[in-house]
Order: C-alpha cells, then structure tokens, then sequence
C-alpha cells in the first residue's frame, strides 16, 4: 500500500493564494478527513495533487516500499496508474449510457491492448471486456446497484448517481481514492449508509479513502485523522477527537463560541 504527503504546497490564483505552504500526510489504509469553511482552498489540494492544476511551491509525494515519487511530475491523465483515483463535487457521468457502461469507463486504464486487437475485437481484447464486466458487477452488487446495471445513469436518483461514480472509481483498481463531497446533497439516511460504505471498502479493498466533506457527522464517525485549513492554511492535523476541542478550529468554524 502507498502512503501519501503534500509537503509545502503552495498554489496561487494571480493576487490569490489558494493553499498556503499546505503539508500533512495520509497514512496507508486510514480514511482521512481534509475539512475546512467554504472557500477554505479544499477542492484546490485535490486539484493540485491529481494534477489539475499546477502549484507553483511544494512536493506531493507518494511512498510505498521505500520508493518515491513526487506526483508533480507526472501529468493528470498518468494519476491513474500510480494507484490514486478521484470522485469530483459535481456527478461526473455520462447520461446516456447505462449504469453498466459507465463503471466500464472506470477500467480504461486497466485493459491495455493495441489498435488491432481493439479495432478487429480480437479474442484478447473480448477477454478483458467480458472480465471488466464481470468486475463491474461484482462492484455495483457490492454497491446494491447490481439490478441497475442496464438502466440509463440520468434515470438514477441523485444518491444512486453518486455510488455509481464512487464504484466507476473501484474499477480503476486504485490504491486511495480521493472523494470530494461524497455526502453532498444526500438526506441522513443516505449519509449513514455511506458511512458504513466507506468503511468497507476501505477493509475489503484494502485501500486507503481521502475525503473532502462538509457533513461534520460523517468525517468525526469514520475518519482515522483530520486536517483543517482555512484560507489556504493547515489549522491542526489530529484525530476527531482532538479536531472537536479545538479552539482554533472552534474559531475557524463557529468564532470560537461552541464545539462541533
């Protein structure tokens, strides 16, 4: 497994510093928790680390088995590979395709053929194909989407929409997974068995769950340890616990009059 750490990240927007001098690590197989107020500079950290866009200061690094690789070198379309893959804040499917088809989209980086062997559909390229698929259903009934597969993704309601896409990053086989807002706009019970979701994959995937979340519920249920920022800045890195009595992050919160 990979363990990852920003180092001194710094990204700016012209006058706008978006992350300041940002640095935390995420140990291999916890579920962290990256939190902050609206406009704190969060989905700006996912964008930098999967290389949407370009810090201007910093490392992102990614350690397994005494290797290193800085991730700013490599560009997004190349992310994939090195085991991370990412949800965004808004669903990100393709409409007119059935539920089935688009986890098929999340296994491109895993069925590596050639022009010929794809063009032709010889035998090897109908391998991987009917093996993508049996993955792809293997993870929507993990998902309890298994008898949506053939149904159109825009016919699904809005929580259905964001399993799809958190199972569409299954299929890419990744080592962490990077989920932006994974609760946005779904009601408490909705919620509450995404908790409980997240928690298995992290177990029976083996894989290590880095999150963007503003449902302060979800994040001091099941995450391992927090990071706060506020306008760019890491306020303190340490468990629910010692995230909740905090008074900087009171402050940063709440102006410092209550606990979450």
């Amino acid at each position: 497994m990979k363990k990852l750490e920003v180092k001194n990240m710094t990204k700016r927007f012209g006058g706008l510093v978006a992350v300041d001098d940002l640095s935390f690590k995420v140990e291999e197989g916890s579920i962290f928790g990256l939190i902050g107020p609206n406009g704190a500079g969060k989905t700006t950290v996912f964008n930098s680390i999967t290389r949407f866009y370009n810090p201007e200061e910093g490392e992102v690094i990614l350690r397994t088995k005494g290797s290193k690789i800085d991730l700013l070198d490599y560009k997004t379309h190349q992310i994939a590979d090195l085991g991370l893959a990412r949800t965004f804040q808004n669903v990100e499917l393709f409409g007119k395709m059935t539920v089935l088809d688009n986890m098929l989209v999340g296994a491109h980086n895993n069925i590596k053929t050639n022009f010929l062997i794809e063009g032709f559909r010889l035998p090897g390229f109908k391998k991987k194909e009917n093996q993508a698929k049996t993955k792809a259903m293997e993870i929507l009934n993990f998902l309890g989407l298994k008898k949506l597969a053939h149904q159109f993704a825009d016919s699904q309601p809005y929580g259905v929409q964001k399993l799809l896409e958190l199972g569409r990053v299954l299929m890419s086989e990744p080592e962490i997974i990077l989920l932006d807002e994974p609760a946005a706009g779904m009601n408490d019970s909705e919620t509450d068995k995404l908790s409980d979701l997240l928690l298995k994959i992290r177990d029976e995937y083996n894989l290590t769950v880095f999150l963007v979340e503003h449902d302060m519920g979800l994040v001091m249920d099941i995450c391992d340890e927090i990071v706060v920022i506020n306008f760019g800045k890491s306020i303190m890195q340490g468990t629910p616990k010692e995230i909740q009595v905090s008074p900087e992050v009171q402050e940063a919160y709440l102006g410092g009059d209550d606990e979450f």
